[in-house]
């Protein structure tokens, strides 16, 4: 007999084979579709994530939906909510108290979990999203979560999480006394800050430079007192400072976000602005930046400037805990010192406040006591004091390690931006220093960073401040709210970071559009471009078409953005004529300024911060000048005709002293775009890029 071949057809087998293609792949498409959606992205990262399956979808008739009780509370967030999804998607929402519909936001203030604490939170999202705390903090800190999921796209995936944050304390520092910032920038920081779930603002409001800047001479250093004082004639700075009433204010508002404003006023050292007031209370052996402890004076000045604040049916320092400084004191007189805290302590609690403090007491050693009880410690140098030894004192300790956490712009010393890869990996609030305390330890209620702008006169900008401070801000979050608990390498974390922002409304960074090849804007006003309003400006024959022609100070027009940050450039063609005078504007916002004539230098220039500077460059009258300028966080540059003219970067300062000190000149510029105009004379195709071009790009723009 003779058998059949077995073997099937390569055709057939070909056949069966897409078959079994298809068999499989149909089940691995069925089994992604029934996997749980994975954790979503937030900064900081949700504690617990439940994925569901499908999305939510936020609509235009989507409504914030309020629960019954605490209609106050849930009105103040719900209304909050409600302008930020308007700024950042367009839709405005209605605020209801009824039943939730598909695409609703229900907030409720009705948990009984009581395991998320007073800033913890239940996040559901389903056919619709709900937001439910105990505490108003814990609620509003659900809908940052959710505004950080409604940042590029208006869907969010189905699931459930529990929040809430693994210390009480999660704080910034910025000091406001060597440099001044707008009442208006730290406005925008208690939003930005609340952003990222930080709950505590430390506003540093007095301090003093260094003398060795100023000729080795106390009264030629600068200090300054940043508040409003009535008791001391003469306190209050003259080149910047904050009413009662504004930071009063500024208070309320950061309640409003969910963030406390801790005021600190330093003494008895950095205590320069006091001792010009009163010359009698400098130390003659330590210097005027020390307070003489030895002459009663001292306490007295301080505690009526603590009075002024703390007093009264409406005090201006609001909150329940205030910082009293007491920094870096000469240790030669430890007791005098150790007294001075221990009585302002004492003076600051009988107006029943918290009492916070810079650790010192290992480096001022001495027998008489300081108070403990309800005294929160800064621990940011363990020499100045041992975490360790300050525990078995007994005392609340708040981790800010100068070591790990300090920036200090442009100083060469500490950190000019933090280390974000070592802190990420490494960093806890339970790292003090080279000590680390175990999970769960009481004694540390959390962590801060700082800012100290320590070289005054160097030229930084609340734009450099910014730049160093928020990607730190970024990664601090996610320490001090997990803690050692992360989801993702450093390395993921910062890809993914850099895809949110600073918040609806908020744009300190002055980003335009996206990175891109062409200009994110560009002007040639060949003919009447309806987002430019002009006031006393008209139009004319340009360089290449037609110009925006200007006649004086008060002829000008409005662009539709305020400015533009790190990096870009601007170029533009112009052709000024008859501009007598000094001071003459080109381009203008509310932080800066580009002018056709700096001061009377008759230079092309620019000023922000009070700080002026120009390129050593006259622009020609009368004639078609082609200028670019390009702006980083470390300089600007200016091109003439395509060529480099002038670069404002890693410049020095050399002073004459004895160590021959030399400082870094920081001469950056977010270029203004608010306003142009304001001289006599024709500017014509205007291109902003939100990139730095090449020198090639640069001559073939012209």
């Amino acid at each position: 007999m003779i058998k059949q071949n077995s073997r099937k057809p390569s055709h057939l087998w070909a056949l069966a084979a897409i078959g079994t293609l298809i068999c499989l792949s149909g089940y691995t498409m069925a089994q992604t579709a029934t996997q749980p959606n994975p954790q979503p992205f937030v900064i900081p990262a949700l504690r617990e994530w439940h994925g569901g399956k499908g999305e939510y979808l936020l609509k235009s008739s989507s409504r914030i939906v309020l629960t019954s009780g605490h209609q106050k509370e849930l009105e103040k967030a719900a209304t909050i909510l409600k302008n930020d999804i308007q700024a950042q998607t367009g839709y405005e929402l209605k605020i209801v108290s009824t039943a939730p519909k598909k695409g609703d936001i229900l907030l409720s203030l009705s948990e009984t979990d009581s395991s998320i604490g007073e800033e913890g939170y239940h996040f559901k999202a389903n056919e619709y999203l709900s937001i439910g705390a105990n505490n108003y903090k814990g609620l509003f800190y659900g809908t940052r979560t959710l505004l950080q999921l409604l940042e590029h796209k208006k869907s969010i995936p189905q699931g459930s999480a529990k929040d809430f944050p693994e210390f009480k304390v999660r704080s910034f520092v910025l000091d406001v006394g060597r440099k001044f910032f707008s009442l208006s920038f730290l406005q925008d920081y208690v939003k930005l800050m609340s952003y990222y779930k930080f709950n505590d603002f430390q506003i540093h409001l007095n301090d003093n430079g260094f003398k060795k800047y100023f000729d080795e001479n106390w009264d030629k250093t600068y200090s300054a007192f940043r508040l409003e004082n009535e008791t001391y004639p003469g306190l209050t700075a003259t080149d910047g400072s904050y009413t009662k009433k504004e930071f009063i204010a500024l208070q309320a508002l950061a309640t409003d976000y969910a963030l406390r404003i801790i005021p600190e006023i330093d003494a008895p050292a950095h205590a320069l602005a006091f001792t010009k007031v009163k010359p009698e209370l400098g130390s003659k052996a330590y210097g005027m930046d020390h307070l003489d402890l030895q002459h009663p004076g001292s306490l007295e000045m301080m505690k009526n400037v603590f009075k002024e604040y703390l007093s009264g049916d409406q005090p201006v320092f609001t909150g329940t805990e205030v910082h009293i400084g007491t920094d870096e004191y000469d240790k030669k007189e430890a007791e005098l010192f150790r007294a001075f805290t221990d009585q302002m302590i004492e003076h600051v609690q009988s107006y029943g406040k918290t009492v916070r403090i810079w650790g010192a007491l290992t480096h001022a050693a001495g027998k008489t006591p300081v108070r403990v009880k309800n005294v929160n410690m800064n621990a940011w140098y363990n020499g100045y004091a041992d975490p360790i030894e300050m525990k078995k004192l007994g005392y609340k300790q708040i981790s800010t390690p100068d070591g790990w956490l300090y920036i200090v712009p442009a100083a060469g010393y500490y950190y000019d931006y933090l280390n974000y890869k070592n802190i990420y990996d490494k960093w806890s609030p339970l790292q003090v220093g080279n000590v680390r305390f175990a999970a769960g330890d009481s004694t540390i209620i959390g962590g801060a960073f700082a800012a100290w702008n320590d070289i005054v006169g160097n030229g930084i900008s609340e734009k450099d401040v910014n730049d160093r401070v928020f990607p730190a801000m970024q990664v601090l979050s996610q320490k001090m709210w997990g803690g050692d608990k992360t989801i993702m390498t450093y390395e993921a974390f910062d890809a993914e970071r850099k895809n949110i922002g600073e918040g609806p409304s908020i744009n300190i960074r002055g980003k335009i559009g996206t990175t891109s090849q062409s200009p994110v804007a560009s002007y040639t006003f060949d003919k009447r471009e309806k987002s430019i309003p002009i006031s006393q400006a008209s139009y004319a024959k340009g360089k290449k078409g037609k110009a925006l022609s200007f006649t004086g100070a008060n002829s000008f027009a409005k662009l539709p953005y305020k400015e533009i940050g790190y990096d870009y450039t601007v170029s533009f063609w112009i052709n000024p004529s008859d501009n007598p005078g000094s001071n003459i504007s080109l381009f203008k916002s509310s932080n800066s300024e580009v002018k056709l004539k700096q001061g009377d230098s008759g230079k092309l220039g620019f000023s922000r911060d009070g700080y002026h500077y120009d390129f050593d460059y006259t622009v020609p009258e009368k004639t078609w000048t082609h200028i670019t300028i390009s702006g980083t966080a470390k300089g600007t540059s200016l091109y003439i005709n395509g060529r480099l003219q002038k670069s404002l970067k890693d410049n020095w300062i050399q002073y004459t002293d004895k160590d021959k000190t030399k400082m870094r000149k920081v001469e950056t510029l977010f270029f203004p775009l608010d306003q142009i105009g304001g001289f006599n004379g024709m500017i014509d195709d205007l291109q902003i890029w939100n990139r730095v071009l090449s020198d090639e790009e640069l001559f073939s723009v012209k």
